[in-house]
């Protein structure tokens, strides 16, 4: 059976040009980059792990020596948040963010919370947009860093970084922002953004799990997250995955000089599958923003009259993989925190599906999953007691 894989905001396929760059690093040059200095292997994989900075530089418009490599998104916003955090605590100890943020910031945040830190949400609109204004308004003496995303992991809002980051600077806070939706997918200019941290992880845009980055602009004060032998210039200690930091770089390097092409391919196919679905199913309703303010690859709409869950099972079933909604959560019997927040009656906070187009979907592939779709909703709104159609 031949799968049409929809959860590319869980996850990506590897590009075949990215594995084929990584493999000789599990064989011939699986020497240790920290040895450089005693051993030939070491010094040439070395290079390669230095390139890949430079790459990864390249597609966020950053310097190298502002790039610090981490196993991924997670331990990149947990270096940023709680890194600035301790550095900063002197000078205050508000942090300002948003509840629909991934968990791998609202977590660290309660963490914070309970070291005495005080963090202040703002709001989010129907659509999932953040008011500048309203951060501008939470703003304090006392305030160290504010912490906003993209673009979210569910809906696929793009929010107004560039003005958020010019209140920061303007106020003397420094500005994180987790990218990992983002980086690959639309152009980023940290510098044009005022940027101060940036989170990005590699398997996001068709480079291998288990590595990401971390953009720290220099001069930003913080401490580090993991300690011991030193590495990555002290901010992030432990044997470097260079098998994944190469792939890691080639990705980068491929998806900046391909973003233009993939990203109107995807946003093409999503524009079509939507359509299509509004056409042949009653009660669908979109998520989030209107497709121009969006991630190219997002479509997240509700189903009235049904559960996600069944239907993305029987989907499954037939080959189609689609989410729910965010991957970390998957398996939560809790409703989407994100959902939730922009405002969805409760009785269709579990009727979220979340269809997230990448590089490797195809256009003969939409008219199959508008078919299985239409199949499953009816048969599920049949057993439904609350579904009436018209």
């Amino acid at each position: 059976m031949a799968i049409i894989y929809l959860d590319n905001a869980a996850t990506t396929q590897v590009d075949e040009r990215v594995l084929k760059k990584m493999f000789p690093f599990f064989t011939e040059k699986f020497a240790n980059p920290a040895t450089k200095w005693t051993s030939s292997i070491s010094k040439e994989v070395d290079i390669y792990v230095e390139q890949a900075r430079v790459d990864v530089a390249s597609l966020i418009e950053a310097d190298p020596d502002e790039i610090f490599f981490t196993s991924g998104g997670t331990e990149s916003d947990n270096t940023a948040l709680k890194g600035v955090a301790l550095a900063m605590r002197e000078n205050g100890n508000e942090i300002i963010s948003t509840k629909i943020e991934h968990e791998a910031i609202i977590k660290p945040l309660e963490t914070l919370e309970k070291m005495g830190f005080i963090i202040k949400f703002v709001n989010v609109d129907k659509y999932g947009f953040v008011d500048p204004d309203e951060i501008k308004n939470l703003v304090s003496k006392k305030t160290i860093l504010i912490s906003i995303m993209h673009a979210n992991n569910e809906i696929g809002t793009i929010e107004p970084i560039e003005e958020i980051g010019e209140i920061a600077k303007e106020n003397k806070i420094y500005f994180h922002t987790d990218a990992v939706q983002t980086v690959g997918h639309i152009p980023i200019n940290v510098k044009q953004l005022n940027i101060d941290l940036l989170s990005l992880s590699a398997h996001k845009f068709y480079g291998p799990k288990g590595v990401g980055a971390i953009y720290i602009r220099k001069g930003t004060k913080i401490d580090p997250f993991m300690e011991g032998g030193g590495q990555e210039g002290g901010i992030r200690s432990g044997t470097l995955n260079t098998t994944g930091i190469i792939g890691l770089g080639e990705a980068a390097k491929i998806t900046k000089k391909e973003m233009d092409f993939d990203g109107e391919k995807v946003k093409n196919i999503r524009n079509s599958l939507w359509k299509k679905i509004q056409e042949q199913i009653p009660g669908v309703f979109l998520n989030g923003a209107e497709m121009d303010k969006r991630l190219p690859g997002n479509l997240n709409f509700l189903v009235k009259g049904i559960r996600n869950e069944p239907l993305l099972v029987a989907l499954n079933e037939r080959g189609i993989i689609a989410g729910g909604g965010s991957a970390c959560s998957a398996g939560s019997k809790e409703p989407s925190h994100v959902l939730k927040t922009i405002g969805i009656n409760a009785e269709d906070l579990f009727s979220g599906i979340r269809m997230t187009i990448g590089k490797f979907n195809r256009e003969e592939e939409i008219d199959i999953i508008v078919a299985n779709l239409k199949d499953y909703v009816k048969k599920l709104r049949e057993l439904s007691p609350s579904w009436k159609e018209g």
